[in-house]
């Protein structure tokens, strides 16, 4: 049997406090910013059974059969599997030797867990880095000095802690891609020498303005390798920081909620803060989501600002004494110009980036598009909190395709007019079977039906007491009123583009269980959730553009020895042990690849493969691990190259500048930084195949 690997942090999953500082402002140590009676997944599952349709029972159908899982639904799943596997060489019962073989697109084999201080990957497999926090992306851009760092070199330099990665085609320049890059927050104790935070300075304050946003970067590919690197100076690069200007559109635009003493039109907003994940559209643009804003505003006033974490008090960076727009009982709808999707036009240096408001404003985690049989954009996203939503958005205009100037300026408005729901699940099973193990219920699977109640379509509130530009601003009340259901922390949210099927990555939530919180349901089946699970959904029809939805648990991750997880029914002796699922993203093979952040199981985090169809549904991989305090963030799958962002590396409790407890990416002696990592095979051949 595989030996737990040692829990090593009180935090939340495996993260350090340090992280939970800077990244969240310690949201997991205060209240829970939702505080509604609407009914919990666990309130409404006693009377499930009576209340199935014929409609439900369709869009069950079609996830199994459109995922060609027809045997995974019914108690004898696992053993189905299992046989399945042993047909192809594996034994049930008993633990296997790290192969090659798998699904297609998975045939490596797979790294161990490990705490090691680098980046470790598959035997087979090289790397190298691609861009480092602080290297220059525009022209005039001093090269990076950690004891000479100004905020006007910053701002030409690539931004600190990466997340989120796009790679788009770049015509004309062969081998050359458009990266773009979140930069989600920056850890001042981890970039200035003596940093007191206390007492920041107006430097370093205006400095970690500049680091945080976004960067877009052309890159470029290396002859006969799978190594990228930045094209320092190409016209194309960009770097949008906390005092770029950026336009708020849709329906709420110049409402007076977003009115401040600076921008009397309610459009104009300076910056974008603590870009999480996002996604690439259709169209060629990408969506950049502003997840924990919250941390960044200081005495909060009210109720508003309390039911999105805001504080009373001062926050723990200080820039509330720099600029007033961070001081809410000077500016108090300043907050409310944050926590919104941004829309960027990678291809237009000179574009002004778009903050949509008809996809509401929460914790956005992500906001990855598919497209309708008819062409319309539908955009699935989390509210990442602890007993927060799930929402889509479905476009009421079609795309038009092509790279005419009126076609990608037609594109650009997409996200402007539509109707904006919000999800509320229903599990199957009777409620006593659900008892908060994880133990799988009588039917084999935790699952149930949803429908997707609407919110606001255009200037049209569907939510009783509500205006729509109140529906909008204030997304997190709307979904309080309608009932919606009340989920662990969903974060990256992202539809297949081979089956149409959603998969929706649930953290995890420590808090699930304890007293005066919801306890276990059958959509989040676990008490005190340290490892997460993901969720897969089924839209009615396979129509994204339903009212109505079918879902079940993909996995419940853990440790695989631990009783309380499972892997869409594959044998888990032959499974890596995986926590806290975060970003994902897919392989041209149909592959759910999965990044962690928090990793509970004491090694370090890393990247994911996982079969979502035929035989070996469920057959999870490692590809790699992060070096010592970092997260695995923004995956990117290509055919034969796969980017990984290295976010907040050595930040563990007691680091500092002086006191590094991380060397990478350079070796002893030098500032530990944020960094993209490429990889791919040795031998120039497909990822895993």
């Amino acid at each position: 049997m595989r030996n737990l690997l040692p829990f090593i942090s009180s935090h939340p999953g495996g993260r350090s406090a340090l992280t939970c500082r800077f990244r969240c402002g310690d949201a997991c140590f205060k209240e829970t910013p939702n505080t509604s009676d609407n009914e919990y997944a666990g309130d409404i599952i006693a009377g499930a059974v009576s209340r199935r349709s014929m409609m439900r029972a369709a869009a069950v159908v079609t996830v199994a059969t459109a995922a060609g899982t027809a045997a995974l639904t019914g108690p004898n799943a696992p053993q189905a599997e299992a046989a399945a596997l042993a047909g192809h060489g594996g034994k049930p019962g008993r633990p296997q030797k790290p192969r090659a073989s798998g699904a297609r697109g998975l045939r490596f084999s797979p790294v161990a867990p490990n705490r090691d201080d680098k980046v470790t990957v598959a035997d087979g497999y090289a790397q190298n880095v691609v861009i480092r926090w602080g290297e220059p992306i525009l022209r005039g851009a001093p090269a990076f000095d950690p004891d000479k760092q100004t905020a006007k070199a910053q701002a030409g330099q690539f931004g600190y802690n990466n997340d989120f990665l796009s790679l788009l085609p770049l015509r004309g320049e062969r081998g050359r891609q458009v990266m773009v890059a979140n930069h989600e927050y920056t850890d001042e104790i981890l970039m200035f020498r003596g940093y007191d935070p206390a007492n920041p300075t107006r430097e370093q304050v205006e400095i970690a303005w500049a680091a945080h946003g976004l960067s877009v970067v052309v890159v470029q590919e290396e002859h006969r390798t799978g190594k990228l690197g930045p094209v320092h100076r190409h016209p194309l690069n960009r770097r949008l920081t906390a005092t770029s200007e950026f336009r708020m559109t849709g329906p709420a635009a110049g409402s007076a909620l977003l009115r401040t003493s600076a921008d009397r039109t309610g459009r104009k907003v300076l910056g974008t803060l603590n870009n999480c994940a996002g996604g690439t559209t259709p169209w060629g643009t990408t969506l950049h989501g502003e997840e924990n804003f919250n941390q960044y505003f200081a005495n909060g006033t009210t109720a508003e600002h309390k039911r999105y974490g805001i504080g009373t008090g001062a926050t723990g960076r200080k820039w509330e004494r720099f600029d007033r727009r961070f001081d809410l009982g000077k500016e108090p709808n300043e907050a409310n110009r944050f926590g919104w999707v941004v829309e960027l036009d990678p291809y237009d240096p000179d574009s002004t980036p778009r903050k949509r408001t008809a996809l509401g404003r929460f914790k956005h985690e992500a906001a990855q598009p598919r497209l309708t049989s008819d062409g319309r954009p539908v955009v699935y996203m989390g509210d990442d909190e602890k007993f927060d939503y799930l929402y889509k958005f479905v476009s009421s205009k079609r795309m038009k395709k092509g790279n005419s100037r009126a076609a990608r300026e037609h594109n650009l408005t997409l996200l402007d007019e539509g109707t904006l729901y919000v999800a509320k699940l229903t599990g199957d099973s009777p409620v006593d079977e659900i008892d908060g193990t994880g133990k799988l219920p009588n039917d084999g699977e935790f699952d149930g039906s949803g429908v997707w109640i609407p919110l606001a379509t255009g200037t049209t509130s569907h939510v009783p007491g509500m205006t729509a530009e109140e529906v909008y601003v204030y997304t997190r009340l709307a979904g309080d009123k309608v009932g919606a259901t009340k989920m662990d922390r969903p974060e990256d949210v992202e539809p297949s583009p081979r089956t149409g099927r959603v998969y929706v990555a649930l953290t995890n939530n420590s808090d699930r269980g304890k007293a005066g919180k919801p306890a276990a349901d059958e959509a989040n089946p676990r008490n005190a959730n340290k490892h997460g699970q993901i969720l897969e959904l089924a839209e009615n029809w396979d129509d994204p553009t339903s009212d109505g939805f079918a879902w079940r648990l993909f996995l419940v991750a853990g440790d695989p020895d631990d009783p309380a997880t499972y892997f869409a029914g594959f044998p888990k002796e032959s499974v890596s042990p995986i926590s806290c699922p975060d970003n994902v993203a897919f392989d041209a093979h149909g592959n759910l690849w999965i990044s962690t952040d928090g990793n509970a199981l004491g090694s370090h985090d890393g990247l994911f493969g996982v079969a979502t169809h035929g035989d070996r549904r469920g057959e999870l991989k490692q590809f790699l691990t992060v070096p010592a305090g970092a997260e695995t963030c923004g995956p990117v799958i290509q055919d034969r190259r796969v980017l990984v962002a290295v976010q907040h590396p050595g930040e563990i409790d007691g680091a500092s500048v002086e006191n590094p407890a991380s060397v990478w990416p350079d070796g002893p002696g030098k500032i530990v930084r944020p960094s993209v990592v490429a990889v791919w095979r040795k031998d120039g051949r497909d990822i895993g195949v």
